[in-house]
């Protein structure tokens, strides 16, 4: 009987803070709970006493405050102000750009899934969808990737279209000529693009992110962007952006490139400006540009402007043929087409008006950088990730069903269904992950770590359906020509997992090393306090945002126990009945995570930041709850569709599972082992229930990509993905052929089940198909109907060869 009341007294408490009940009126019912179970329980006056002490321990704090301050938060306050770790101003500016969204609601423990219902559908205009259907559309069909990758640039008539319809100026304002698209508009053009060439792609998405244009439009003088922008919208300027160098990758901030600020010659008068030295490689659109914007290190040891020495990272725009600037030279990125290059300066004098921004912004080149990049991570990347998504489930849903093996077509087989259903699971997942992220842009935010989550998930399972798809296709994939449509994208997939952050950095280190500071609650607040030098109102208010703190983490564990135990029915959310589970199971994996997250910045401090595996799965569980938040929403604005019901499950289920493994391997190797096995029994009190998409669900996904033009279910995966239709075309004749053997398929079962009966031979000399035509199995127009489909079959199954003649190892290509 007494265990029956200690387990309604843990219970009940654990419920109290999970409803978050204001202290005082908690420890009150509790208090009235411990004199009715020593009344009637018959506990043991020991254990009665222990009770009580730990009543004390809570509530004499509560209501003692200065000596809770002097005894408690005084002596956390000084070991926190200790502990924390230093932080460089690369490091607080890194930290602090941007805003905090839907992933603020993710650290809450407790996210308001009516808020995120609430913010309004992705929307195209008309003008919008015209371009993309119109312009878009034309770019895609004029290019081919093995001509491309043949002439290592794009066709000139590809480049005339570009300048002409302002591909350059999808983000510039229309009043400085530009088109002023939505963020959801210019993620749909390069979406569309990358489903048919990454170098098309990264040619033009790169101008549109993180580039001059951008920094002019958040940054630039008046007088500069009524200058450049007309001429960047015309395609008059071609724009890069110099900022990675030999010595400084990743940590962009140790770049040895300078700008000292001197007395110089310009237009025949001396005037204040700097000298520039600097090397930059792998500049996309660089060997081209006309202008280029370059980022360096400031200094003025003359004290010219100032009593500082070191003013701190830059930013200026230079004109390419400015004496000094070195431009032009090719990399050639895993054999990818699009321009990419070295450039440099020797002593190059600038006026100090060269500057982004002006004098003004001299030394906040870096916090320009952060706020822009959580923009552009935002958009590009992605959305080359989601078009490979995209364009592996079109060619790789119809090669299933064209090729064929053991008279059966190779979707038939379990093995190839799992490659199919992660390719178009994935692209569905991926896609409302863009969608969403891309429309928080339109609604105001810079979400810079949701923008690190997609930069690196995207972009990697892009990778993994390019890699499905190249083991389906077989043979297919591996013979480079002209009928191959996949090899380029497979040589080319590494390259998005490396620029902008490589994707080892930006799992270890961005993700959550980033979010817990800026999407906590507490900690960022907490961390401005210990650098105050007023501390007594500094210690006044560590107290009241700690009493918050301790709060929080204590009703987070008190709702991972009592969201676990009830399976997370308790409590309402959104949805239909397909969804409402799935609410259910981030609401309880939310409050998971936050007490995670926060028990292992307790214990670790600032070495947290070394132990980036730890770091990694937080991060992980970070990204997975808000992967499966933006499928819930896009299920949600599309009011419930039946159709997309198995791309949902699979998506949530997914992330779920992946969710739940990275708690699982965060929780082995908890820095303390023995609270690890204690939190595990709070947080899987009946072990994982997600374990990821079962075969039922991956073949259910598998014969979604394989289903003819039309289906809507295959439509919701394959929206926004370019689809040629000529036949000369590797990828229209694809579609030709799954065309001509739907149509033929009753035609080919009849053949089948006459050659099982044997009613048809094949003879010396004839195929089955004549044989059946001589046979009188079939009519003559049924035998030609069946031989043209096999003929298309034949098309796209066989890959190039060339002769001797036509390979050039010298020149190192194919003509």
């Amino acid at each position: 009987m007494l265990a029956v009341w200690l387990l309604v007294l843990v219970l009940g408490t654990a419920y109290l803070a999970h409803r978050r009940t204001a202290p005082l009126p908690a420890l009150a019912i509790v208090a009235a709970y411990l004199l009715v179970m020593g009344a009637y329980s018959h506990a043991p006056s020991w254990l009665m006493v222990i009770f009580w002490l730990l009543w004390l321990a809570v509530a004499l704090p509560l209501a003692l405050p200065e000596l809770r301050r002097k005894h408690f938060t005084k002596p956390l306050f000084a070991w926190f102000q200790k502990v924390l770790p230093p932080m460089s101003n690369t490091e607080k500016d890194a930290i602090e750009a941007g805003t905090v969204w839907w992933d603020g609601e993710l650290f809450s423990g407790r996210p308001d899934w009516d808020k995120l219902l609430a913010y309004p559908k992705a929307r195209l205009t008309e003008e919008e969808q015209a371009f993309i259907d119109g312009p878009t559309e034309e770019l895609c069909a004029m290019v081919s990737e093995w001509q491309i990758g043949q002439r290592m640039d794009l066709p000139p008539e590809a480049w005339d279209h570009i300048k002409q319809h302002g591909f350059f100026a999808l983000i510039i304002p229309k009043e400085y000529g530009g088109k002023g698209f939505s963020a959801y508009a210019h993620s749909q053009v390069a979406m569309k693009l990358a489903t048919r060439s990454g170098d098309l792609a990264s040619t033009v998405m790169v101008p549109n992110s993180l580039g001059p244009a951008e920094l002019l439009l958040h940054y630039g003088t008046e007088e500069q962007r009524n200058h450049y922008l007309p001429r960047l919208a015309r395609g008059e300027d071609i724009p890069c952006f110099a900022l990675t160098g030999p010595l400084a990758g990743s940590d962009a901030g140790a770049m040895p490139d300078s700008g000292v600020i001197c007395k110089g010659q310009w237009n025949g008068e001396e005037v204040v400006g700097l000298r520039l030295n600097w090397e930059k490689r792998y500049i996309t659109l660089g060997p081209v540009a006309t202008l280029l914007g370059v980022a360096f290190k400031a200094y003025d040891p003359d004290h010219l402007l100032g009593d500082k020495e070191e003013l701190g990272i830059s930013l200026a725009l230079i004109p390419t043929d400015t004496p000094g600037v070195n431009i032009g030279r090719r990399h050639v990125p895993l054999g990818a087409a699009f321009m990419n290059g070295p450039n440099s300066g020797k002593d190059v004098f600038i006026p100090l008006d060269y500057l982004i921004g002006g004098p003004d912004y001299l030394g906040k080149g870096w916090m320009m950088l952060m706020n822009c990049l959580s923009v552009g991570r935002s958009i590009s990347l992605p959305a080359v990730g989601t078009g490979a998504a995209k364009f592996t489930s079109l060619v790789t849903g119809q090669y299933s069903q064209v090729r064929e093996q053991f008279n059966v077509p190779l979707s038939a087989f379990e093995g190839i269904q799992e490659a199919l259903a992660r390719i178009g699971g994935n692209a569905w997942l991926m896609d409302s992950a863009r969608i969403l992220t891309a429309n928080a842009v339109d609604l105001g935010e810079k979400p810079s770590v949701l923008s690190a989550i997609l930069k690196y998930h995207l972009t990697e399972r892009g990778r993994e359906c390019i890699t499905h798809a190249m083991d389906v296709h077989g043979g297919k994939g591996i013979i480079m020509g002209p009928s191959n449509y996949l090899g380029r994208s497979w040589q080319g997939a590494p390259i998005f997992i490396t620029v902008e952050g490589a994707n080892i950095l930006s799992r270890n280190l961005m993700i959550f090393g980033q979010g817990a500071i800026r999407c906590h609650p507490y900690v960022l607040k907490e961390m401005a306090l210990a650098g105050r030098e007023d501390r007594d109102q500094a210690l006044l208010e560590f107290d009241d945002l700690l009493m918050q703190h301790i709060g929080f983490a204590v009703s987070n564990a008190a709702s991972t126990l009592i969201l676990s135990l009830s399976l997370g029915l308790l409590g309402k959310v959104p949805g239909d009945r397909i969804s409402r589970p799935y609410f259910r199971a981030l609401n309880r994996l939310s409050a998971a995570f936050a007490m995670l997250a926060d028990l292992s910045m307790m214990l670790l401090g600032g070495e947290l930041k070394r132990r980036e595996r730890l770091s990694a799965r937080l991060g992980d569980v970070l990204s997975h709850l808000y992967l499966a938040s933006a499928a819930l929403k896009r299920y949600h604005d599309q009011d419930y569709p039946e159709h997309v019901r198995p791309l949902l499950h699979w998506a949530l289920e997914e992330s779920l599972g992946k969710a739940e493994n990275a708690i699982d391997e965060l929780l082995s190797n908890f820095p303390n082992r023995l609270l690890g096995s204690a939190l595990r029994v709070l947080v899987f009190p009946f072990g994982r229930r997600h374990q990821g998409p079962d075969d039922h669900l991956d073949a259910q996904v598998a014969a979604i990509i394989g289903q003819n033009a039309g289906d809507p279910a295959l439509e919701a995966v394959l929206e926004g993905c370019f689809r040629p239709t000529s036949t000369e075309d590797p990828v229209g004749a694809l579609q030709h052929a799954f065309n001509l053997l739907q149509e033929a398929a009753p035609l080919q079962k009849k053949l089948h089940k006459a050659v099982k009966a044997g009613q048809v031979r094949e003879t010396p000399g004839q195929n089955e198909i004549e044989t059946a035509v001589a046979a009188g199995v079939l009519s003559a127009e049924e035998g030609q109907q069946l031989q043209r489909a096999e003929q298309a079959r034949r098309v796209v199954i066989d890959v190039d060869d060339f002769s001797k003649e036509e390979l050039l190892p010298s020149e190192g290509k194919v003509r």
